[in-house]
């Protein structure tokens, strides 16, 4: 239907394909990830996502983070699914001397592609980079934290203390307004990302491991230093004032249609701009107004010292026609825009779109949804979402495969409590217990 919005899609001929396991390029590399919630789960799914063999290390039972919502209608975390596709999960009670060897040996297994362990783990049972690289002198290890201190900080705390949050919202309200998606966290994740590929290529390079350390507080700031905002507030003196929906800097703000729709317009360049007043019919008010007010509307900066004045010259051509009407005409015009969208419209637009990164996966435990494989397309070829494991599925094959334990060992481990128990173990070692009594 024309007045429903979604987003606007120019196909390039041909539907999206799936990278083949030959063509990945970090096949063969292990990493261990005993970590939790965004950050670093989002790094070690980016590195399975191109190939990467990612082992994540749970306690049994699950860590903090694997009930976390939004839940299934199965009580089951889409969250924990969503940040561990392609994974191999192993559960581990690392804070039991046994589990904890289990854990320090698995990091440090033997292998050039191997020896990488990523984590975010806290408290005196977290294996240190001493620790690992007495078993293994090359052994890479990239580990998160919430402050380069060590003392504790998560995404949403963060962002109150760096400013954003006193950026953000309506300009007639004074209270902070926090936005719902973790970006430090996820930037976090690929920055962690990156620092596991150079140390890879530094150790095949010098044969030395690495020691990286990153803090979530310093990404942060990093990330408002290098937008310029830390220089803007002190040569200023003063911080920026909440402009709501307008774009700082140039002209970007939204409309409403005459259906009540709302419409996301951004002019950044001149040809941007000439687009926008052509497709409005406001191009002789413009003229006159730069006149009259002294200005170059062709700069940014006059745009934005103007922006007001351009949303009240624009606003009653999207306020007379319907959301339809409006689409047709920006596209046409080759305008900057986008719909405002709910979440249920952008499932369905994904699901829509031939060369969507989503598709619809056959989660084990959950069932049919809609989840997303790696953004990066590879010679023009996307990855194709891959389950999350169950928790603990893998245990026995990777500690078996990689430790070299036997059966007996493992099921040893099982019953002390080291590590978590499958259902299948559960009913070995329920029989084994019955024999011993009888």
């Amino acid at each position: 239907m024309t007045g429903t919005p979604g987003p606007r899609r120019r196909h390039l001929p041909g539907k999206g394909t799936t990278l083949t396991p030959s063509l990945q390029p970090l096949s063969g590399l292990r990493i261990v990830e005993g970590a939790s919630f965004v950050a670093a789960p989002s790094a070690g799914m980016a590195l399975a996502q191109l190939g990467a063999e990612v082992i994540r290390v749970d306690p049994p039972g699950g860590g903090s983070d694997f009930r976390r919502w939004p839940l299934s209608s199965g009580g089951d975390s889409l969250f924990w699914t969503g940040l561990n596709k392609g994974k191999r999960s192993v559960t581990i009670d690392h804070r039991s001397p046994q589990g904890r060897e289990l854990l320090l040996a698995l990091a440090t297994a033997p292998g050039p592609r191997s020896g990488i362990f990523l984590d975010n783990m806290v408290g005196r049972h977290r294996p240190t980079y001493d620790e690992l690289r007495a078993l293994r002198r090359d052994v890479i290890h990239v580990h998160l934290q919430g402050r380069n201190n060590g003392s504790p900080a998560v995404d949403y705390t963060v962002n109150a203390e760096i400013g954003v949050a006193r950026m953000t919202g309506p300009q007639d309200t004074e209270r902070p307004v926090n936005h719902v998606l973790p970006a430090w966290d996820l930037l976090s994740g690929m920055i962690a990302a990156n620092g596991v590929l150079a140390a890879v290529m530094h150790r095949d390079q010098t044969g030395q491991g690495a020691r990286l350390e990153l803090a979530l507080a310093d990404v942060a700031l990093a990330g408002v230093g290098s937008m310029g905002w830390l220089a803007e507030a002190e040569m200023r003196g003063t911080p920026r004032a909440r402009h709501g929906n307008h774009m700082y800097g140039s002209f970007g703000v939204d409309f409403e249609t005459a259906d009540g729709h709302r419409v996301m317009v951004v002019a950044l360049t001149e040809g941007q701009w000439s687009a926008l007043r052509k497709v409005t019919g406001t191009a002789e008010v413009f003229a006159a107004l730069e006149q009259a007010l002294d200005a170059d509307l062709t700069l940014e900066s006059d745009r934005y010292r103007l922006r007001e004045t351009i949303a009240a010259v624009m606003r009653p051509w999207f306020a007379q026609r319907d959301f339809g009407t409006v689409r047709r005409s920006l596209d046409v015009a080759r305008v900057l825009w986008s719909p405002y969208l709910d979440m249920t419209q952008v499932a369905s637009a994904a699901r829509a779109d031939a060369r969507s990164v989503a598709a619809e996966l056959d989660q084990p435990g959950i069932g049919p949804v809609l989840a997303t494989g790696s953004p990066l397309r590879w010679d023009g070829a996307g990855a194709a979402p891959v389950p999350a494991p169950r928790l603990g599925e893998h245990t026995e094959e990777v500690l078996s495969d990689i430790l070299g334990l036997s059966a007996k060992e493992i099921g040893r481990l099982q019953e002390a409590g080291a590590v978590g128990v499958t259902a299948d173990s559960a009913e070995l070692i329920a029989n084994s217990s019955s024999q011993r009594s009888v």
